[in-house]
C-alpha cells in the first residue's frame, strides 16, 4: 500500500471511529434532532448573516438539503428567519433562545470530547503538531480547489 493510500485509509478509519464513538452520545443528548440539524444550528451561530447558500457551502451540502433542514428548524422553533434592512430579498436565519440553548449544549459536548481526547495530543511535540496541521491545511486547500473546480463545470 502506498503512503498516500495508507494515510487516507487511516484518516477514513479515524473519522469512522470518531463518528461511531461520539454519535450515540449526541443522539442521546439531542434525541429529537438530526446531526444535520445540530450542525446547521452550529453554523447559524458562527456565520454572519447565514442564509441557505452560506450554510450549504459551510456544510458541503446542496442548497436543497439546507432548505429542508431550515424548514424543520423553523417548525421546531430553534431558528427564525429575517430580512436585512439593506437587502429585502435575501432571507437570513438566526437562532431563537431555544436554538441558542441547543448550540450551547452542543458546544459543551465538543469541549467534553476535546477533554476526553486530550491524552492523545498532550504527548505530541510542537513540531509534530505543526507537521500534522501543515498536512491538513495543504490537503484541505487541495480539496477546496477541487470542489470549486467541480462546481464550475
Amino acid at each position: 500500500m502506498s503512503k498516500q493510500a495508507e494515510i487516507l485509509s487511516s484518516l477514513t478509519d479515524l473519522f469512522n471511529k470518531i463518528n461511531y464513538h461520539y454519535r450515540p452520545q449526541m443522539e442521546k443528548v439531542f434525541p429529537d434532532l438530526s446531526l444535520s440539524e445540530i450542525e446547521s444550528i452550529e453554523w447559524i451561530a458562527k456565520l454572519d448573516y447565514p442564509n441557505v447558500t452560506k450554510l450549504a457551502e459551510a456544510l458541503y451540502v446542496t442548497r436543497g438539503a439546507i432548505s429542508k433542514v431550515t424548514k424543520k428548524l423553523l417548525k421546531k422553533g430553534l431558528i427564525e428567519s429575517f430580512k436585512s434592512p439593506d437587502n429585502k430579498k435575501e432571507i437570513y436565519f438566526r437562532l431563537t433562545q431555544a436554538g441558542n440553548e441547543i448550540n450551547n449544549r452542543h458546544e459543551a459536548m465538543h469541549q467534553k470530547f476535546l477533554k476526553e481526547d486530550e491524552i492523545v495530543f498532550e504527548d505530541l511535540s510542537a513540531k509534530e503538531s505543526q507537521v500534522i496541521l501543515n498536512f491538513l491545511e495543504k490537503y484541505n486547500a487541495h480539496l477546496d480547489q477541487t470542489i470549486r473546480n467541480t462546481l464550475k463545470s
